[in-house]
């Protein structure tokens, strides 16, 4: 894999650009003179020019490309914009105010095969309305199709996804692990840590007593799940917490069940209420009950985006630590790719 590479002659500064680098976890090619950056110009990920050789980079006329910055120590320099636009920089990093920017762009620079995946949040109208179940089935479907696919447990109080999924005790991280840890997660630690199945990686709670998720661990992790995954589908709780809200603010559509009976539609109502504050797209996935299934969205106010029927010997399935089958032929299936199609158009 190809290295950032840095060009300046500032020992000073380079110093501090291999520190930073390091907290990146790094490794930096250099160049001295633009004559030595001529064979790293095309193939790294990011190129950090120090400002003492800005005009020497320009005056080289090397190709155009992106993932150009300029760094300086001097943020009264008046001439800092100028140099920039003639290196054909991106942005301007001044040290030490911008080093936390820049740990983060040169680790960007380290990831492999980056993604941009998609995040879908499912949220109960009410307690046992299958949303768990729901998030569950659509992540194992899209794993089965081969995208990369993250399963996050945000309700702490749920019992656990990953029970759900008959892994309870498969080795890997938990919600703990990560909440110890501050700061940015590279989404190859990320993957390496969590269990994982096939392309499934599951992300749920230990045993035992567990506490809230801070919002900002619920960031880092759905930054490293956007740049390493296809897919990251989010179980949320109905009482949305600051990590729940977290998820729910870089929802691409999330996903309301709701059965269609009154006290069904009313409470899904309530739930509405508080997911509207933070997201937009919101669409009802329906349980049958006493309600048409017109009437019953048309009283949310959301569009329908599929029916998710009674399945009666589901629960016993998954009580015995077994997978729902997930066939084209079958109903929840059939349910998970079309809701697939329709959110996510690489599936």
């Amino acid at each position: 894999m190809h290295r950032p590479l840095v060009i300046t002659e500032d020992h000073a500064l380079l110093d501090d650009l291999v520190r930073i680098a390091a907290a990146a976890g790094a490794q930096l090619d250099v160049a001295h003179v633009p004559a030595h950056a001529r064979p790293y110009w095309n193939l790294a990920p990011l190129i950090v020019v120090g400002a003492d050789q800005a005009d020497a980079v320009a005056a080289a006329s090397p190709p155009a490309r992106d993932q150009i910055l300029l760094v300086t120590r001097d943020p009264d320099d008046p001439d800092t914009w100028r140099k920039c636009v003639t290196v054909g920089a991106q942005s301007v990093v001044t040290l030490p105010g911008d080093e936390r920017h820049l740990v983060e762009r040169l680790a960007d620079a380290m990831e492999p095969d980056p993604r941009s995946g998609a995040l879908i949040c499912v949220l109960g109208g009410r307690g046992g309305a299958g949303a768990s179940v729901l998030s569950a089935c659509l992540a194992l479907r899209a794993s089965g199709d081969h995208l990369r696919t993250l399963l996050v447990d945000a309700d702490p109080l749920g019992g656990g996804i990953d029970a759900l999924l008959g892994h309870e005790e498969a080795p890997g991280a938990r919600w703990g692990d990560l909440v110890a840890r501050e700061g940015r997660i590279s989404s190859s630690a990320l993957q390496a840590a969590l269990p994982s199945f096939g392309d499934l990686a599951v992300l749920s709670f230990h045993r035992g007593e567990v506490g809230a998720i801070p919002a900002q661990a619920m960031r880092s992790v759905l930054e490293a799940g956007r740049r390493g995954f296809d897919l990251i589908v989010a179980d949320l709780p109905r009482h949305l917490d600051p990590a729940a809200i977290e998820a729910l603010t870089r929802a691409k559509t999330t996903l309301v069940v709701a059965t269609a009976d009154v006290r069904g539609i009313l409470s899904a109502g309530q739930v509405l209420g508080e997911a509207r504050k933070h997201t937009s797209d919101l669409r009802a996935v329906l349980r049958p009950g006493v309600l048409d299934d017109d009437i019953a969205t048309g009283s949310l106010g959301i569009p329908a985006a599929g029916t998710l029927p009674d399945q009666p010997r589901l629960t016993a399935t998954l009580n015995r630590g077994e997978l729902p089958r997930l066939g084209p032929r079958t109903v929840l299936g059939a349910l998970c790719s079309s809701l697939l199609r329709d959110l996510v158009p690489a599936a």
